[in-house]
């Protein structure tokens, strides 16, 4: 028996080379054949890099571009949102960074504008691709259920609001530049037929829904369509995080619902 068994791990992103002295330190780094810290770092920007840890090649102009507009979009839902809310909660509740990240990630990882959402409406893209008819049935017939073991199942089509009555103008603006950026993939095609989208859905469109369609786009598969979400989501809920743990809990901001005909207070024992 080798006495110094060397475990392997199978990889086509990484390739390590020992320091001649030092065979637990890495002397160079290799992503997808590129010397990370020679020939990378200070010449690539950060977004060009995922996209190489993805899907294994340098960007595009067009495709860097696309990118770096839908991870601005992505980076700050704002503190109304969920997952924010969440890391904000951890925070001002004293728990660790990591503990305010993960909670960030766990809210919005769902179905209701989250990763999820994202992953349910790149299938979507995948079974429908530009055929509008095929869209129009789809987004009418309620949606597939799912092994409830997992992801409750999703009440309403993908990649549009449940709740709003129009389609905001964050997500029309971001729709308009990405467009602009790839006129000819689905994400001009989304841009073109929106209205009718929305009409068959019942729904106007949400930012889960154009960011589905750029990584349509830029052929992402569903998997790292919803994983790239997960990531580009997280600045906003760390520098939440941050602010609202220097202001503590007295200035946290809990939502108020403001009730359409309050009755007003009961009486105790009265009957109603």
């Amino acid at each position: 028996m080798n006495d110094h068994f060397s475990p392997l791990i199978h990889t086509q992103i990484w390739e390590e080379v020992a320091e001649p002295d030092n065979p637990y330190a890495a002397a160079t780094c290799h992503c997808r054949g590129y010397d990370v810290y020679g020939d990378l770092v200070g010449k690539v920007s950060y977004i060009d890099y995922l996209y190489l840890l993805f899907k294994g090649e340098r960007p595009t102009p067009e495709i860097s571009a696309s990118l770096e507009v839908l991870a601005v979009a992505l980076a700050n839902p704002g503190p109304r949102d969920a997952s924010v809310h969440a890391a904000m909660a951890a925070s001002v509740g004293g728990s660790t960074a990591a503990s305010a990240l993960i909670a960030a990630l766990a809210v919005g990882a769902g179905s209701y504008g989250g990763a999820r959402e994202v992953f349910l409406a790149l299938e979507n893209w995948e079974k429908c691709g530009t055929a509008l008819k095929i869209w129009c049935d789809q987004l009418a017939s309620p949606p597939p259920l799912t092994r409830a073991e997992v992801w409750p199942d999703a009440e309403h089509p993908a990649g549009f609001d449940p709740y709003a009555i129009a389609c905001a103008k964050p997500v029309r603006q971001t729709l308009d530049r990405l467009a602009n950026i790839l006129p000819n993939g689905k994400i001009a095609w989304l841009k073109q037929e929106r209205i009718k989208l929305e009409a068959a859905a019942g729904h106007p469109l949400a930012m889960t829904g154009v960011a589905a369609a750029a990584l349509a786009t830029l052929d992402f598969s569903s998997k790292e369509g919803e994983m790239l979400t997960l990531m580009l989501r997280l600045p906003g809920a760390a520098a939440h995080a941050l602010e609202q743990g220097k202001q503590g809990f007295r200035n946290f901001p809990f939502f108020e619902l403001a009730l359409e005909n309050d009755p007003g207070p009961t009486r105790v024992g009265a009957h109603v």
